[in-house]
């Protein structure tokens, strides 16, 4: 297919798969109309660590507003790009008058109050994985989404991997038939960071160049550590989302796509005693779906840390990766590789479907032109809610320690109503969402 066919393909896919998520087919206009050769005015929040990489992936165009709570982090940056405002405070960039649309890279209790303020000014905003930080923000940010109009994207950048786009056509065209179980695994935490800590007691200075109480932002306050800052947040509950945060949000995207995976589900999560303030060492999480659309009832399964499934699967299972039993074959992927299917003398001369999802131009230039056409992005609020909505769930059941049932419908556990405080939580002054 060549490049102008392949564009009009992937608009016309877009919208439709909009309809199905009840948002209609019709293209989202942009906040401004802006020609193909035009450079859309981008404020970028966060740019050390992921941030300097969804900076440089957004670089051609004009980047007007830079923001990092690090004050050598966002010098650093800066240099780059001299002609940038620059702001420790995204409350302040988001006044910027020029601001067309939003990065958002920072950890996560900060994904929600950033994107959601952008959002209501009618900004298009692309927001790094997990989309938010609670099941309800993940709703809300959807919501204003949709109703907002603007071209949107979490920052989940193996959606658009080759790997990934022919996984979901080989389930979807009936490779390996119906599938009804999925494994996936991560190796995280391990040595990226600790979980199941004791918060700090001792009050290290706070570093020169760090505004820490602009870091802590929506959460309670409390001293500096650096067994939070720059990277250690993920582990802790009031910053962070976890393994499961970090990694499930990558790995489980195929199987949420390709087996449309929703409606009413059950988890039971299981690992260490739960920690008041941290996440578990290991954690072992089993989300159980209805039937949808034809398709018949499915298992998906998560372990991270330690854990590890029943031998026949972690034999064909690649860290990091995910394992698809259908009926008629099973399908192991790792995480940014292609698919293998199994048993491989079953498909040695397996040539598979046609290709029919388009391929993407990369996921920050998929957002721009989005931003620019009208178009939708593959990983756009709209996918991405739901979708971040189904794995923070993973955490709820761990913290409560029991089974929970998850209603979307009207956003709440059915069963077990002391774990409906998990899916929210409580805002400082002047952060609220």
């Amino acid at each position: 297919m060549n490049r102008t066919a392949n564009r009009r393909h992937f608009l016309k896919t877009s919208a439709l798969a909009g309809a199905g998520l009840g948002l209609g087919s019709v293209a989202w206009p942009s906040a401004r109309a802006l020609g193909a050769n035009e450079r859309l005015n981008i404020g970028v929040i966060g740019v050390g660590g992921r941030g300097a990489g969804d900076l440089a992936g957004v670089a051609g165009e004009n980047i007007v507003a830079l923001c990092d709570v690090d004050e050598d982090r966002l010098n650093k940056a800066a240099e780059s790009f001299p002609a940038a405002k620059k702001y420790a405070d995204y409350r302040q960039l988001l006044e910027h008058p020029k601001l067309e649309a939003i990065v958002v890279a920072t950890p996560d209790h900060h994904h929600a109050p950033a994107s959601i303020r952008g959002l209501k000014r009618g900004l298009h905003v692309y927001c790094e994985k997990p989309l938010t930080h609670t099941v309800r923000e993940a709703r809300l940010i959807a919501q204003l989404a949709a109703e907002k109009k603007v071209a949107t994207q979490m920052g989940t950048q193996n959606h658009e991997h080759p790997g990934y786009l022919r996984l979901v056509e080989l389930i979807q065209s009936g490779a390996i038939g119906a599938v009804r179980e999925v494994h996936v695994i991560t190796d995280r935490p391990g040595s990226f960071w600790q979980q199941g800590l004791e918060r700090p007691t001792d009050a290290p200075p706070v570093p020169k160049s760090l505004h820490w109480d602009l870091w802590l932002g929506p959460a309670a306050e409390r001293p500096y550590n650096p067994a939070y800052v720059p990277f250690r947040w993920r582990g802790w509950w009031d910053f962070g989302c976890g393994a499961i945060g970090d990694m499930a949000i990558h790995l489980m995207d195929p199987a949420f796509w390709a087996l449309k995976l929703g409606g009413p589900v059950k988890v039971t999560s299981k690992g260490p005693p739960p920690h008041a303030e941290s996440g578990p060492t290991w954690m072992e999480s089993h989300f159980e779906f209805g039937p949808r659309d034809g398709l018949p009832p499915c298992q998906v399964v998560w372990y991270e840390g330690t854990v590890k499934p029943q031998p026949e699967s972690a034999a064909l299972l690649p860290m990091n990766g995910s394992l698809f039993i259908g009926d008629e074959g099973k399908i192991a992927i790792e995480h940014g590789q292609m698919p293998k299917l199994l048993p491989e003398e079953k498909f040695a001369a397996f040539e598979g479907p046609e290709p029919s999802l388009p391929r993407s131009p990369g996921h920050h230039q998929q957002w721009i032109e989005a931003c620019k056409t009208g178009g939708r992005a593959g990983s756009n609020f709209a996918y991405a809610g739901p979708f971040t909505e189904i794995v923070l769930l993973g955490n709820v059941a761990y913290r409560v320690g029991k089974p929970i049932t998850y209603d979307p419908a009207s956003v709440k556990i059915t069963d077990v109503p002391e774990a409906n405080r998990f899916l929210g939580k409580e805002y400082r002054k002047g952060w609220e969402v």
